[in-house]
Order: C-alpha cells, then structure tokens, then sequence
C-alpha cells in the first residue's frame, strides 16, 4: 500500500526530469483553461471581424440609394444645332431619388444585426469547445503520468523480487519456468510503462494547440475538486442558455427579417424626381417635379413564391433549433449518468477494492514465505494491487471527464 501511496509523489519527479522544471510552478487545469481562453486565438478573432463587418454593413444596408442626377439637351434643332432656334429646346438639370418599399431599409439592417449576434455566439461556441478540450487534454495527460508512476513502482518491486529470489533458483527451490514467467511479466510491465509513456506525450501534444507556451511545465499531480452539479431537472432548464441554442435563435431572427423583407415586396417602392429646363433667349424656364410608383401586380410566381420560401426557411431553423435541444439534452443525460456512476465505482474502489488488493499482496507475501503459495501467485497478487490502483485512478478521471461535458453544456456549475 505504502509504495502505492508514494507513487503519486514521484509522478511529477518520473515526466519532469530535468532540472529545469523543478523550478517551474505546476500547470493546474485552471490554469491551462484561462491560458487557452485568453490567448489571441485566430480560430476566435475571426468571429469579431466577421461580426463587425456585417454589422458595418446592415449600417449600410440600411441607407436610402444615393440620388442620381442627370443633364438633357432637349429638342436641340438638327438642321442649325441653335439652342435658340425652337422654343422648346432646353437645357435640363435633373434630380431624382428612390425610396424602398415600406420599411425595407430598416429590415435590412435588423437582418445584419441578427447574423452579427449569431456569429458572436459561434465564438461562446467555440469557447466552450476549447474549454472542453483542454480539460480532457490535461485529465488525459494527468492519468497517464499517474499510470506511468505506478507502472515504474511496480515494476521496481517486481524486479526486487525477481533479484531476492535469485538465490532459491540456484539452491533448486524455484524452478526455470517460474524465472521465465517473472520474467516475462517484466517484460509486460516494460510494454505497458512504454504505452504509458507514449500516451502521455500524444496527450501533452494535444494541449500544445492552447498552451504551447506552458505545455512543458510540469503537471499538477491531484486533480482539482469538481462541484457536485446539481439536479438534472436544473440542468435541463439550463440547456437553452446554451450558445449553439444562441446561434440557432439568431438564426431564426435572419429568417424572421427575411420573411418581412419578402412581406415589405407587396408595397410599391417610389422615387422622387425634379427637373429644371434653362431655355435661355430671354424665355422662361421650365421646372418639372414627379413621382414614380411600382405596382406589385403580378405577384403570384415573385412576391408570393419568395414569401413561401422564407417562411419555410424559417420553419427548417425551428426544427433545426428543436433537433439540437433534443441532442444536448441526449448528451446531458449520458453526462450525469457517468457523473454518477463513475463516482460510485470510484468511491467503491477506494473504500474496499483497493483495501482488499493490498491485504492479498500483502498476504501472497507471507503465504509465499512459508511455503504456501507459489511465485507466479505471488506476481499476479501484486499485478493486481496495480490494476485496482490505475482503475481507481482511471475512474476518477473519467468521472472529471463526465463533469468537464457537463460544464461544457450548461455553463458554470452550481
């Protein structure tokens, strides 16, 4: 039990060897969480400049049309090209300036603010994911420095048995197929020590995305204390203060402008228009003001088509909105289920697997000293002190891998 107990101290001392990191504070998941959070990552960035472009551009959308202007020579004489000759030969300034149909202007920009919010909620999105990743990152990595502490530990013991029990080989009282056999279990423990490794360095790889400047510290050798979530009926409710449920609704907002935008196409667009005629020759001017309306006639294959199809745009976005709650909601239950039982089996480990592993090596030891019992029990007894020890561990991180999702879909937990 005692060796078991010291292999949690020297998991820092096994990954961190150089000198270096002793000098270095531990990298906390706290810690490697705000780090990934706060860097200038371009896979967040991009979400403000896309959202601040379409919000510069609903303030343009929103803008009547510039006016136009326009000059006219009109009822010129072509036999002398005398712009005095003819008493309707002019010199015309004109002016005009078209208006949207009813309240187009104003939709329009609605629309722009609605896809700028949804791709502000695709950044609370992402977030959430690097959160989420660099919490499985870092538990990954902690598992396996643990596994790789205890592995070596067990594998030192192994070998010290294997050395003290050299002797009764050459007295005759241990035959070859029992040195063969411990042997070969070093060996496994050798294989399963270079797994340990080589999985914790494709773990430590996966945080180098979000913490590279930190990434080789060393690690924080306990795993931080979760709060207990709270019922699955509060977490449910919070399911809708999701971000991904943020982006759907802004979603619907768009399509919600693009039906009133289809509805505003009823209403006749109009343009304002003023001319002035300089006929010189001491005649008088002439100075014209009209008006111009469309007239949405003929609206069934234009007007009535283009609402048809937003309003059932808009009704795939409701369905899809209904989809993605009924996934959050799978996901949040299989979450606390994990939550739970990985917790129980947890906490049975700790409270009488473990105790029970360790009473039967202890007592394979003296079993095997008096006669009673032959090596390779002895070297499975031990194995299995090992086994319930990484289970133990295995489960607990697995349980904070079962909250890190849990975080992941509801926000803080409370």
């Amino acid at each position: 039990m005692q060796r078991f107990l010291a292999a949690g101290a020297l998991a820092l001392a096994i990954v961190s060897s150089p000198v270096a990191f002793a000098e270095e504070a531990p990298l906390g998941l706290t810690e490697a969480v705000n780090i990934a959070v706060t860097a200038k990552d371009p896979s967040l960035l991009r979400f403000d400049a896309r959202a601040e472009a379409l919000e510069d551009r609903a303030v343009a959308d929103a803008q009547i049309p510039d006016p136009m202007i326009k000059g006219t020579i009109l009822n010129l004489p072509t036999d002398t090209f005398k712009f005095d000759q003819e008493n309707m030969t002019q010199a015309q300034a004109g002016l005009r300036q078209e208006f949207p149909a009813g309240r187009t202007l104003a939709v329009r920009g609605d629309r722009g603010r609605a896809e700028a919010n949804a791709e502000r909620a695709r950044k609370e999105v992402v977030l959430r994911q690097i959160e989420r990743s660099v919490r499985t990152a870092w538990l990954d990595l902690f598992f396996w420095i643990r596994a790789e502490a205890l592995i070596s530990q067990s594998r030192s013991a192994v070998g010290e048995m294997i050395d003290a029990l050299s002797a009764n080989f050459a007295t005759g009282t241990l035959n070859t197929q029992e040195i063969l056999r411990a042997e070969l279990e070093l060996s496994l423990l050798d294989d399963r020590l270079t797994e340990a490794r080589r999985r914790a360095e494709a773990a430590r790889a996966g945080l180098v995305r979000y913490v590279e400047p930190a990434v080789s510290r060393p690690l924080a050798t306990v795993l931080p204390v979760f709060p207990a979530p709270s019922d699955l009926t509060v977490l449910e409710e919070a399911l809708i203060r999701h971000p991904s449920v943020f982006v759907e609704d802004a979603e619907i907002a768009v399509a919600n402008t693009d039906i009133e935008l289809a509805e505003e196409a009823y209403k006749p667009s109009w343009a304002l228009e003023g001319v002035y005629g300089a006929r010189g020759g001491g005649r008088a001017d002439f100075a014209t003001v009209g008006v111009t309306l469309s007239i949405p006639l003929f609206t069934e294959n234009r007007q009535d088509r283009r609402l048809s199809a937003a309003v059932n745009a808009r009704g795939a976005k409701k369905l899809d909105r209904a989809a993605l709650l009924l996934d959050l909601r799978r996901d949040l239950d299989r979450a606390y289920a994990d939550w739970r039982r990985f917790g129980a089996r947890a906490d049975l480990y700790r409270d009488a697997v473990i105790e029970r592993a360790n009473e039967t090596a202890e007592a394979s030891v003296s079993t095997y000293a008096n006669g009673l019992t032959d090596f390779p029990e002895l070297i499975r007894s031990q194995l299995a002190e090992l086994d319930t020890e990484l289970k133990f561990v295995e489960l607990r991180v697995e349980q904070a891998k079962a909250w890190v999702v849990l975080d992941y879909l509801v926000g803080d937990i409370q």
